[in-house]
């Protein structure tokens, strides 16, 4: 019974995840960036420890959109009328997107940079 309900939450996750790529611009443009920072980091055969840290930073966007869009739909099932509580709860969460999309660029800099 508890594998049942191991994979049903699995299941869950990956219909998000799905939701989240078909429905999302921003995650689009993210996954595509993804592809493009993937493909330059083994044209120039990053090393481990910039594999890893490429990663932490990739999943942490991907993360921040997908909550973002989380904050998104529950504010609007709570209300469709302007709030302007509501307002500053999906500026918050898209605030979150914007610090972790300055992050990766940072990062992208350092990790990057000595290969150029």
């Amino acid at each position: 019974m508890a594998r049942t309900k191991l994979r049903q939450s699995f299941s869950y996750a990956i219909d998000g995840l799905s939701y989240a790529v078909r429905s999302g611009r921003n995650m689009k443009i993210h996954l595509l960036a993804t592809f493009l920072v993937i493909i330059l980091a083994y044209y120039f055969g990053f090393s481990r420890l910039e594999w890893a840290i490429l990663m932490l930073t990739i999943f942490m966007v991907l993360a921040a959109e997908t909550m973002n869009s989380a904050v998104e739909k529950t504010v609007d099932l709570v209300t469709r009328d302007y709030h302007p509580i509501a307002k500053i709860a999906k500026n918050l969460a898209a605030g979150s997107v914007l610090l972790t999309a300055i992050n990766a660029v940072i990062i992208a800099i350092l990790l990057f940079g000595p290969h150029l």
